[in-house]
């Protein structure tokens, strides 16, 4: 799915009027709780250096006091919004795992999740698996035969990997499989000659130590224009999209990396957040970009211009009811957004149906009923 900025018509200068329009409004009085709840991720990262700096902006403007809970894993982020002990999450591709009842997600005090969206940043960084320079390599078929990392209980790094092998049209049984406990460790054994690849996004501090290792980083491209490679990744990893980067290890605006991403942090909340709470935050998010867009290199992708509102998690109708009051929501959008709701409901009633019957495997019974119900309704369970 291409990104938002390629598809969309309105034009930066547009957005630039609507958006000293309404920071001019002065009707606009969001009734925004004291303090609000987000989880994101660890300490100094970019998703956590991000919702910082729009709880700045919301505090200055709204004297909202936004407390941002750090989570060190997937679970971590998305049990406090289920709980309901935070609004609001700048999480990742978790969000679709939780929203699909797959990996971590399949147990029972899980199951399918009524995720929904409010904005994501759309920066200039791409999601892809790094290899070592000193192996000539040039291109993910290359790799086969080579030394892959797969991290224990990590399956949204390890699903990704996947993904980039069959770009290249390989796939786990053509590589040799080197397990790790952990990220960092992944990392550490590439600059330690242990493994010859890794995934990451292209930003992310430790693909710096390996570019500045004897080593050095090289990304291969998953070029825009190889079906193939397109279509085998999309079996694997629908929640990608195609983007050229422009900043990384080894990679600028005069070395760009033509490749995949998906949208990274993204805010999010269950389906039955309020809706004018979630209209305002969206507005708020808007009108105060040039307050918090350096924050951090990412926080440029909040930029209303960069929005995709056909990924694969569906919009929060709080947030709908803004976009269409400044004209950037289409009857594409929106037919897409309903697609999306629906598919939620299916695994939901699934879900239901599943925890009456509480089988034994319950988590391998599950993959096998929501994937008959995903066929059924005519959706790609993507994972059976």
């Amino acid at each position: 799915m291409t990104l938002g900025i390629y598809s969309r018509l309105f034009t930066v200068v547009l957005l630039g009027f609507l958006t000293q329009a309404h920071s001019a409004d002065p009707n606009f009085a969001p009734k925004f709780p004291r303090t609000m709840s987000w989880s994101a991720y660890n300490l100094g990262t970019t998703g956590y250096n991000q919702a910082v700096g729009i709880g700045k902006a919301l505090k200055d403007n709204y004297n909202v006091n936004l407390r941002v809970l750090p989570g060190k894993n997937d679970v971590s982020r998305l049990l406090p919004l289920q709980r309901g002990r935070v609004q609001f999450s700048a999480n990742g591709v978790a969000t679709y795992f939780g929203q699909e009842g797959v990996f971590q997600f399949a147990g029972k005090t899980w199951g399918p999740m009524p995720l929904r969206l409010i904005m994501a940043s759309h920066g200039d960084s791409n999601q892809a698996l790094g290899v070592a320079n000193d192996l000539g390599i040039t291109s993910y078929a290359d790799l086969r035969g080579k030394r892959v990392p797969y991290v224990r209980g990590a399956p949204a790094l390890n699903v990704t990997t996947e993904a980039f092998l069959a770009c290249g049209g390989l796939t786990w049984d053509d590589v040799e499989r080197v397990d790790f406990p952990g990220y960092n460790a992944m990392w550490t054994g590439i600059v330690n000659g242990q493994v010859d690849a890794a995934y990451a996004t292209t930003v992310s501090g430790p693909t710096r130590k390996l570019e500045a290792s004897p080593r050095g980083i090289f990304w291969p491209p998953a070029p825009h224009d190889d079906a193939g490679c397109w279509q085998r990744m999309d079996g694997i990893v629908p929640f990608m999209q195609k983007h050229v980067a422009t900043r990384g290890a080894a990679i600028s605006e005069t070395n760009p990396h033509e490749g995949a991403t998906y949208p990274y942090p993204m805010l999010i909340t269950l389906a039955g957040q309020n809706e004018q709470l979630v209209h305002d935050l969206a507005k708020a998010i808007h009108i105060h970009y040039e307050e918090y867009k350096n924050a951090d290199p990412g926080s440029i992708g909040w930029a209303m211009e960069r929005q995709n509102f056909q990924w694969v998690v569906p919009f929060h109708e709080g947030a709908v009811s803004y976009f269409k009051s400044i004209g950037v929501w289409s009857d594409a959008d929106d037919a897409h957004n309903s697609r999306l709701i629906q598919r939620q409901s299916v695994l939901a009633t699934a879900w239901q149906a599943h925890q009456a019957e509480d089988p034994d495997d319950f988590s391998g019974a599950w993959m096998i009923r929501r994937a008959a119900a995903l066929d059924a309704a005519g959706f790609d369970p993507i994972w059976r």
